[in-house]
């Protein structure tokens, strides 16, 4: 059954197939991805076969007769973007959670990415001040990439500190699930360290309903485009957690009888993913998108759906652990990758950061292999133990996230320790930089 209302809206008021999460009806002339309000929840359209049309309601469908009014609004989700979202904070639908209004212009969220005659090679260092990432795994401008980390790692400490020590005009936090303690713990790190008027912030927390979190991405990711494309600004995207957005991609699906893939999740995972992190992009004007994005592992397992899509899609990864020597959450330098570091490093950093990078990893494997000896009970070299000493200062002054220093300073703490546990023939880098690096920074350090 329909009716008009006198702004040409149709009201239509017979449901079938009602989940969970989803709503289906008979009706023409709908949009896919249009918004509508059911019973007075905001939805969206997520399938149309025919005159049949489902729709997601985010705020989950309990209580909704099957006689309830359907209001199409004719459009999809949009975003006002302006200079004023500086600063603020937003909910899943880009309205500001401090009651206030955005004037600019309305734009749709969600759309295509940007053409790649349109790209430009990222070649532009962002350095974020933790050297597990600076030093190792540098990234560049335009890069697309994860956090790998279990649940109870602070990965949401990481993030809120490379969004303080980051070298970006705009950093946007899209928080998917966030408790109200983190949520909290980014606005008064934000507010203490006098940044927020470079930080916006689309929320969606645990007490919000899980299905709100599939437009928190695109909202964020639409207010960066307006940054990037509009006032050529360098813009940082973190995004925390994707998991918790695939998980919400899943209720969906499996609301509306979708066959499931792999882990319970969607066929569609990998496109889902790809459209979100496909949104990075350096311009040829200066103007560019960088995307970090959290993915937490169930147990560590790292061939799970969500992880394993999200390696194929994005340009490396960085991965979070505890180190038991020292206690500290570090920067995995194994597990870690960064594709593209090797457009900038030595390049828009020192000339020896590439050769200091690969001799401190493989005096790290070095040590890693002496801690297998030492476990296994045979007897440790001189070597051995030397290399279990570097590891350790290592750890503690180079690769744990709470490091916060430029990226000289870290190639100068790795000569320091190089020059404290070995000798140049065992470190392995050029002879040139020995002779302009070592030798100079042993000098300056004995003055």
């Amino acid at each position: 059954m329909e009716r008009e209302t006198s702004a040409f809206q149709r009201i239509y008021t017979r449901l079938f197939q009602l989940t969970k999460a989803t709503v289906s009806l008979k009706a023409t002339g709908i949009g896919n991805e249009e918004l509508a309000i059911v019973d007075g929840r905001l939805a969206q359209v997520v399938k149309i076969i025919g005159e049949m049309v489902t729709l997601q309601v985010f705020a989950g469908t309990e209580g909704i007769a099957t006689n309830a009014e359907v209001v199409f609004t004719g459009k999809a989700p949009a975003l006002r973007v302006g200079e004023d979202l500086a600063g603020r904070f937003f909910n899943a639908y880009g309205e500001p959670m401090d009651g206030g209004q955005i004037l600019g212009q309305e734009r749709e969220i969600g759309g295509p990415s940007v053409n790649p005659v349109r790209r430009k090679q990222p070649s532009e260092l962002i350095a974020t001040g933790i050297a597990g990432i600076d030093l190792n795994n540098t990234l560049v401008t335009g890069q697309k990439i994860p956090f790998f980390a279990d649940p109870d790692q602070p990965f949401n400490q990481v993030m809120a500190n490379v969004a303080l020590r980051a070298k970006a005009d705009k950093i946007i936090l899209g928080g998917v699930g966030l408790t109200n303690d983190d949520y909290l713990y980014f606005k008064h790190v934000f507010d203490n360290a006098g940044a927020l008027d470079r930080i916006i912030g689309f929320i969606n927390t645990t007490e919000n309903p899980p299905v709100e979190r599939l437009l928190v991405p695109d909202m964020a990711l639409s207010a960066a485009e307006y940054f990037a494309v509009e006032k050529q600004e360098k813009v940082l995207v973190l995004l925390t957690d994707l998991t918790l957005y695939a998980d919400a991609l899943s209720i969906v699906s499996n609301r509306m009888d979708q066959i499931p893939s792999k882990d319970s999740m969607p066929g569609s995972l990998y496109s889902d993913l790809a459209r979100l992190y496909e949104k990075a992009v350096q311009f040829p004007d200066g103007g560019s998108i960088t995307i970090i994005a959290v993915t937490t592992l169930s147990g560590g397992d790292i061939t799970h759906a969500i992880p394993d899509n999200t390696g194929y899609i994005t340009e490396g990864q960085l991965f979070l652990r505890k180190d038991s020597d020292v206690g500290k959450v570090i920067v995995d330098p194994f597990r870690s990758l960064s594709r593209l570091k090797q457009l900038v490093i030595g390049k828009k950093t020192r000339e020896d950061h590439p050769q200091v990078m690969n001799a401190a990893v493989r005096l790290y494997a070095d040590a890693a292999n002496a801690k297998t000896k030492l476990e296994n009970g045979f007897d440790l070299t001189d070597y051995d133990e030397r290399t279990l000493g570097f590891a350790s200062a290592y750890s503690e002054k180079l690769l744990a996230i709470d490091v916060n220093i430029d990226i000289d300073t870290m190639l100068e703490t790795a000569y320091e320790l190089f020059r404290e546990y070995f000798s140049p023939a065992e470190v392995g880098i050029k002879q040139v930089f020995v002779d302009k690096y070592w030798k100079k920074e042993a000098a300056t350090a004995a003055e």
